[in-house]
C-alpha cells in the first residue's frame, strides 16, 4: 500500500496513520495471497520501466518545434504560467522557451517568457522583503504561495531571471536575480560553505505567519509619511488578502500608484526601498521558519552552477567566491574515495550518491571553471562523469541508471527520464555531456548523451512538459554551438574585458575555456597576439581569426 502523506490521526478525508498501519496489518493477516499477488503484478509494472516501449528515433528540429506548440498551447496568456491552479514556478520550461526564441526568432516565445517571470516577480510566490521564491502559488495569479522555499526552485529562478535579463536588459530581472541569489547567502548557506535545502512554511505553527503583515504593523516601522505610500504599492488592505493578514505583491505599475498617491514615482520608489530594508530588518526579529540543514548534493550542484554564471555574467567576486566555497565544499565533505556520496549534516556525509548528485555537480562544475578560469574545476568535472558512466551506464537500453552499479540491490534497478521540480538525472547527464564534448572534442562524451535523447525523442514532442531539460539539452545539441577559447591570465584586466563580452550576453551553446595551455583542449596551441590576452571564436571548431579587443570580439559574438 502506498500514498504520498497520511495525518497523525483521521482528517479530511485521510486515514490516520495509525488506523491504516491497522488496515494492513489486518488485511495480510486474512488476505495474505491476494496481497502476494498484488505485490507482485507492482513488481512486475515496475520492471517494465518508465520508459518501456522507448524507441531510437533521429534528432531533428521537429521535435523541438512540436515541443513549442506544445508547451505554447498551455501557456496562460492573462496571468503567465502553464495551466491552473496550483501553479508551480515553471523554470524549466521557460528556459526552454528562451532558448527557443534565442534559436528561432519567435517574439512570442519572447513574451511568454516576459509576462511570467514579470507576474511572478510581481506576486506573491516572491518573497517581495527577503527575496527568493515560494515553492508554488495556490492561485492561478501567483498571490497565495505555499510559504516554503526549496533551494532547487530559487536555484533554477535565479538561472532564467539571469538569462532574461541578458536578453531584455530589464533592469526587473537583475533585482530578482540578485536579491534571489542574495536570500541565499544570507539564509541558505552553511559556514563550510553547503547550500542548506529548504525552509519551512510555518513558523510558531502557523502556516506564513513570518511573512504576512498589517497596515498596523508596517506603519510603526515606516511611520505615517512613508507607510500609506508603501502599503498602496504593495496592495496592503486593512481587511488583508490572507486570513486577515497581507502577503505583500505588486498588482499594478508604480506610475499608476504615484498618480493615485499624489506623489512623484521618485518618491514612492524612495519609500518602498526604504520601507523593504526597513521591513526585512523588523522581520528578522519574528521567530523564523524551521530549516532543513541537511545538504543534498544533487541541489548544491543546481546552485553551483546558478552562483557560478551569475558571477561570470555580472562580474560579481562576491558570487564567485560563493561557488568557490560550494566547489570545495562538494570535494572535500561530498565525496569519499573518489566517489560523491548523497548527503550532508552535522559533521557527516553519508549513502552512495545517485545519478542526479553526478550530473549535476558535474554541470555545475563546468560553471565554476567557466566562471573562475582554475582548470582544476575541469578536471574535478571530467573526473566524475567518467564515474557517472562507469557506474551508471546501461549499455543495453543507451541510457542512465538512477542508482549506481554498487548500490544496494533493489525491487528494480530504477531509471528517471521525467522532468519533475528538478530536473532528472539522465536530462542533466545529458545536457553536462554534450557540454564535455564541446569542451573536448571527444566522441565519448557524445556518444552517451545522444542516445537519452534518440530514445525520448517521441515522448519528448508528446509530453515536453516532462522533458523541459532534455529539450534545452536537445536545443544545444541540434543548434550552433560556440567554442570559445581566451588565451591570456584571467587576472589581468585585458583579459577580464574579453571574459565580461563574451558572458554579459545571452549564448546558451557556448563553452569558455580560459588561461594558457594547461591542457585543456580548447587552449592547446593557440598562441597569442603580439603578447596580448587573445580570443578564438569557433563554431563546430572551425574558427574565426583570432581577435584581442571586446569591440572586435562583439562582432564576432553578435548574432548577423
Amino acid at each position: 500500500y502506498g500514498g504520498t502523506y497520511f495525518p497523525p490521526e483521521d482528517r479530511h478525508g485521510l486515514p490516520g496513520f495509525p488506523r491504516l498501519l491497522a488496515g494492513i496489518a489486518h488485511a495480510y493477516r486474512t488476505k495474505k495471497d491476494e496481497i502476494l499477488n498484488a505485490a507482485a503484478a507492482v513488481v512486475a509494472e515496475l520492471r517494465k520501466g518508465e520508459a518501456s516501449g522507448a524507441t531510437m528515433q533521429v534528432l531533428s528540429a521537429e521535435i523541438l518545434e512540436s515541443a513549442i506548440s506544445n508547451v505554447a498551447g498551455n501557456y496562460d496568456d492573462r496571468n503567465g504560467g502553464f495551466g491552473h491552479a496550483p501553479k508551480f514556478p515553471p523554470s524549466m520550461a521557460l528556459t526552454f522557451m528562451l532558448r527557443s526564441y534565442a534559436r528561432t526568432g519567435k517574439v512570442h516565445l519572447l513574451e511568454i517568457v516576459d509576462q511570467t517571470l514579470t507576474r511572478m516577480a510581481f506576486g506573491g510566490i516572491y518573497d517581495q522583503i527577503g527575496g527568493g521564491f515560494h515553492r508554488y502559488s495556490v492561485d492561478a495569479y501567483w498571490l497565495v504561495p505555499h510559504f516554503e522555499k526549496m533551494l532547487y526552485d530559487n536555484a533554477l529562478l535565479s538561472r532564467i531571471y539571469l538569462d532574461a535579463y541578458l536578453v531584455t536588459g530589464n533592469t526587473l530581472y537583475l533585482r530578482i536575480t540578485r536579491e534571489t541569489l542574495d536570500y541565499v547567502t544570507r539564509e541558505m548557506t552553511s559556514p563550510e560553505g553547503g547550500f542548506f535545502s529548504s525552509q519551512d512554511a510555518d513558523s510558531e505553527g502557523v502556516e506564513g505567519k513570518y511573512y504576512v503583515w498589517s497596515p498596523r504593523e508596517i506603519e510603526e516601522v515606516l511611520g505615517d509619511e512613508d507607510s500609506p505610500l508603501f502599503c498602496e504599492y504593495y496592495g496592503v488592505s486593512p481587511e488583508g488578502n490572507f486570513e486577515g493578514r497581507n502577503i505583500l505583491n505588486v498588482p499594478r505599475d508604480a506610475s499608476l500608484v504615484a498618480r493615485l498617491c499624489r506623489v512623484t514615482e521618485e518618491r514612492l520608489l524612495q519609500a518602498v526601498g526604504r520601507g523593504r530594508r526597513l521591513l526585512l530588518e523588523a522581520r528578522m526579529m519574528r521567530i523564523k521558519p524551521g530549516r532543513d540543514e541537511k545538504v543534498l548534493t544533487s541541489w548544491n550542484g543546481l546552485m553551483l552552477r546558478s552562483f557560478s554564471e551569475a558571477a561570470a555574467a555580472l562580474d560579481r567576486d562576491d558570487y564567485r567566491q560563493t561557488a568557490v566555497r560550494s566547489g570545495e565544499f562538494v570535494i572535500s565533505k561530498l565525496r569519499r574515495d573518489g566517489r560523491l556520496l548523497r548527503t550532508y549534516r552535522d559533521g557527516t556525509s553519508k549513502y552512495n550518491a545517485y545519478l542526479e548528485d553526478y550530473a549535476c555537480i558535474v554541470d555545475g562544475l563546468l560553471s565554476l571553471y567557466e566562471a573562475t578560469c582554475d582548470s582544476q574545476w575541469y578536471f574535478r568535472a571530467t573526473e566524475l562523469a567518467d564515474i557517472m558512466i562507469e557506474q551508471f551506464w546501461d549499455a543495453a537500453d543507451s541510457c542512465f541508471y538512477f542508482t549506481s552499479a554498487d548500490h544496494e540491490k533493489l525491487i528494480e534497478r530504477p531509471k528517471e527520464f521525467y522532468d519533475n521540480a528538478t530536473p532528472s538525472g539522465n536530462s542533466v547527464a545529458a545536457y553536462a555531456l554534450l557540454r564535455l564534448w564541446r569542451f573536448t572534442g571527444e566522441e565519448k562524451w557524445l556518444k552517451h548523451a545522444t542516445p537519452i535523447m534518440e530514445r525520448m525523442a517521441q515522448p519528448m514532442s508528446r509530453y515536453p512538459s516532462a522533458f523541459s531539460n532534455l529539450l534545452c539539452a536537445l536545443d544545444y545539441y541540434l543548434s550552433g554551438s560556440k567554442e570559445i577559447a581566451v588565451v591570456g591570465d584571467p587576472h589581468v584586466d585585458g583579459t577580464r574585458s574579453l571574459l565580461r563580452e563574451i558572458f554579459q550576453r545571452y549564448l546558451p551553446n557556448k563553452v569558455v575555456a580560459c588561461g594558457l595551455d594547461d591542457g585543456i583542449f580548447l587552449l592547446k596551441d593557440r598562441p597569442q597576439l603580439n603578447g596580448q590576452p587573445t580570443v578564438y571564436v569557433c563554431e563546430n571548431y572551425a574558427c574565426k581569426a583570432p581577435v584581442t579587443s571586446p569591440s572586435e570580439l562583439a562582432g564576432l559574438l553578435n548574432p548577423p
